[in-house]
């Protein structure tokens, strides 16, 4: 199985949602299916349906939850080297042809939210971050075409 590094914080969210499925969701779909069913004719029964649709989504979630879970890798971002990028490295980085500056906090895919300004290792401009040192350039492909950064900062 392969390991895929997560925060404590990371982690401890898929549990809390993981253990909100299991004793308040499911047993409350599983409540609804009970009362649709009694309504009669499930043939007909828009009510069932959904239910039975909201079951199948429900437990599909949880098994890609614990899977999700028992493969997670917990790194203590506290705990890694600030010479170079790395997982939860928050990076400071200058776009080459705007001069804009960017921060960027690199993380798992389960954690990664671009509008959190929280990106995926696994991502192009991840992949391209990690290793890097104050003063290397950073080039990757993005949908719009070749990007060009320098990294300023590590923290």
């Amino acid at each position: 199985m392969e390991r895929t590094p997560i925060t404590r914080h990371g982690y401890e969210k898929l549990q809390k949602e993981l253990q909100r499925l299991k004793k308040f969701e499911r047993p409350a779909n599983i409540k609804a299916i009970e009362e649709a069913r009694a309504h009669g004719d499930l043939s007909e029964n828009a009510e069932f349906e959904a239910a039975k649709d909201r079951q199948g989504f429900l437990e599909c979630r949880i098994g890609e939850l614990e899977y999700k879970l028992g493969s997670a890798d917990i790194i203590d971002p506290g705990t890694l080297p600030k010479d170079k990028a790395i997982f939860a490295s928050t990076v400071l980085l200058e776009n080459i042809d705007t001069g804009e500056e960017t921060e960027y906090q690199l993380v798992g895919p389960e954690e990664s939210d671009v509008g959190k300004k929280r990106i995926s290792i696994f991502s192009p401009i991840g992949r391209a971050i990690l290793g890097k040192k104050p003063g290397d350039d950073i080039i990757f492909d993005a949908p719009g075409g070749k990007k060009n950064y320098e990294l300023i900062e590590i923290r």
